[in-house]
C-alpha cells in the first residue's frame, strides 16, 4: 500500500498545482479552447463545440507527465 499512498500525495500535488494555476492565471489562459482547429458552430437554438486541438494538447501534456512519473518513481 505505501507506493500507492506515494502516488496518491503526488497526484494530489498536481491537483492542487493545477488549481493554482489556473486560479491565478485564469483570464491569461483565455486562448485555451479557441485554438485553431477547435470547432464551433453556432445557429439558432444549436450549439456544437469540438475542442479538437485543445484536447490533443491536453493529451501531450498528460503524456508528458506520465513519463515523467514512470521514469522518477
Amino acid at each position: 500500500m505505501q507506493p500507492l499512498g506515494k502516488y496518491l500525495v503526488f497526484l494530489g500535488l498536481i491537483i492542487v498545482g493545477l488549481g493554482l494555476l489556473l486560479w491565478l492565471a485564469g483570464n491569461k489562459l483565455s486562448w485555451f479552447g479557441h485554438l485553431p482547429g477547435d470547432i464551433r458552430i453556432e445557429k439558432p437554438n444549436f450549439k456544437f463545440y469540438a475542442p479538437l486541438t485543445s484536447m490533443i494538447l491536453v493529451s501531450i501534456l498528460l503524456s508528458l507527465v506520465m513519463w515523467l512519473i514512470r521514469r522518477f518513481f
